[in-house]
């Protein structure tokens, strides 16, 4: 796996201090993008695999929610603890904790359900407004000391809770608890819409549930000498009680997953153990060891045998993995991806290419299969690749790697503008601003004016006005 970084686009419009404050924020933090296909490391996680499954569990949902359109984005952050989050009316965040900690697809599924509350009530967008209310701007940049409360955060855990003890350190004590009373207001409401999305999808509330209650029982003594009125959100026994109420009161609270679906956040909690504990594989063989012969513990064991001895090692587990399931895009994916990492680039084009036709819509893994034809040296290849990268980026549109490899097969095959455009944008997403404005001028001279790539490359010329001018503000 490899590097990875932040998913995030906002747009650049004149807002108030602590609109903008935020929105510089956001912009700066979506220069540094996700890479390939499987990539993690201290930020968020790029997986064709968990993020196919997150938002099949994710879909319904906004359907009923009538975000279908709204094109939301979810992102998975590598962060043990469990807590799910959204900043916009665009972006939600999920923690790796959060799924690991899940036992059932139910589960997860309320934790989506929830964050679409505050998405589908306009949470964050009102919360805003009702902060410019205060008059006082060193207020409201002191009300930025509970950013990670305010982004909504799913769960109220007891580091949340000094969280918002702390808030009282500066301004008015009235103002910021009638802030925070607000807060815990959209709380409740965001669960009362969880559970009726719930509902309308046909789904259980169970799981919602199970998750809130074992939240609080973990919460239950650190919260005995706290103010209620000084959180962010509702004190979790009060909040389980009326959970309860809702979910049960579902004639769908006995709904169970389908096997298909648990089978399938099976598979991805052990991938995921498996590459969190790559420095650590023995963690990987006594979480899942050789006497467990269940398709999950093998997909771990797999994984972690590359990263203790390597892909000589792993690749015959691997191929019964596929055996297992021919079908399966992201064995295929996996095998390509270790035999590239070993450099054995000819040998990884083979179960790329088949990863991509059993996932076609997968950006991730065209990016990859693009790499492997561009490091294969061979020209006849390249128009291939340039195919692949071009591909995959109108829905990775923001992977550095896609636009460096672009750029490279654009140089060898001697289309210069094309090669300075892409690795402009390359640059651009990677946060070079100024790199980005150097090759995003070169390239626009050779365009005709009002092409399509003129247009691009005039967009990024001003998109890094727009990017300085944020991160000027945020020095500020």
């Amino acid at each position: 796996m490899k590097t990875i970084g932040v998913h995030i686009m906002t747009s650049a419009k004149r807002f108030g201090t602590f609109s903008r404050y935020c929105t510089a924020l956001v912009a700066i933090a979506a220069l540094f993008l996700a890479q390939t296909s499987t990539a993690f490391a201290g930020g968020l996680i790029r997986d064709s695999e968990i993020e196919a499954l997150i938002a099949d569990y994710a879909a319904p949902i906004f359907h009923t929610a009538g975000l279908s359109k709204h094109n939301i984005h979810i992102h998975i952050i590598n962060d043990q603890s469990f807590n799910a989050f959204v900043i916009d009316g665009q972006n939600m965040f999920i923690h790796t904790g959060a799924i690991m900690k899940s036992e059932t697809p139910n589960q997860l599924i309320g934790v989506i359900a929830h964050e679409t509350g505050h998405i589908a009530g306009g949470h964050l967008a009102r919360l805003h407004i009702q902060m410019s209310k205060m008059q006082s701007a060193a207020l409201i940049m002191n009300l930025l000391g509970i950013g990670a409360m305010i982004g909504g955060a799913a769960i109220g855990s007891d580091e949340t809770s000094k969280g918002g003890a702390a808030v009282l350190y500066g301004g008015s004590s009235v103002l910021q608890r009638s802030v925070l009373s607000y807060r815990r207001v959209q709380e409740y409401s965001a669960d009362q819409a969880g559970i009726s999305f719930l509902d309308r999808t046909h789904q259980s509330g169970k799981g919602m549930l199970e998750t809130f209650q074992s939240l609080a029982d973990q919460n239950l003594g650190s919260m005995n000498y706290i103010d209620p009125y000084l959180q962010t959100h509702p004190m979790p026994q009060d909040r389980v009680a009326q959970l309860r109420a809702l979910a049960e009161g579902s004639q769908y609270f006995n709904v169970k997953d389908s096997p298909e679906l648990q089978f399938r956040h099976d598979m991805i909690k052990a991938k995921l153990y498996a590459f969190i504990n790559k420095a650590n594989p023995r963690a990987v063989f006594r979480k899942y060891p050789k006497k467990d012969q269940s398709l999950p513990a093998q997909y771990a064991r797999a994984i972690a045998l590359y990263f203790s001895a390597g892909i000589r090692a792993a690749r015959g587990d691997i191929d019964r993995l596929i055996a297992a399931q021919p079908d399966n895009p992201y064995f295929h994916e996996l095998k390509g991806q270790f035999l590239l990492e070993s450099g054995k680039v000819r040998a990884a084009l083979g179960p790329l290419r088949k990863a991509v036709r059993l996932a076609p819509k997968a950006g991730l893994i065209r990016v990859m299969l693009g790499q492997a034809l561009v490091a294969s040296e061979d020209n006849s290849l390249l128009p291939e690749a340039i195919t692949h990268l071009r591909k995959a980026l109108t829905k990775e549109k923001q992977s550095v790697v896609g636009y460096r490899q672009l750029a490279i097969a654009y140089g060898r095959t001697n289309r210069r503008p094309q090669a300075e455009l892409a690795s402009a944008q390359g640059f651009f997403y990677e946060g070079n601003a100024n790199f980005a404005k150097i090759h995003a001028e070169r390239a626009i001279r050779a365009f005709r004016v009002g092409s399509p790539n003129w247009n691009v490359a005039n967009d990024l010329i001003k998109d890094v006005a727009i990017y300085k001018k944020l991160k000027a503000n945020k020095g500020r």
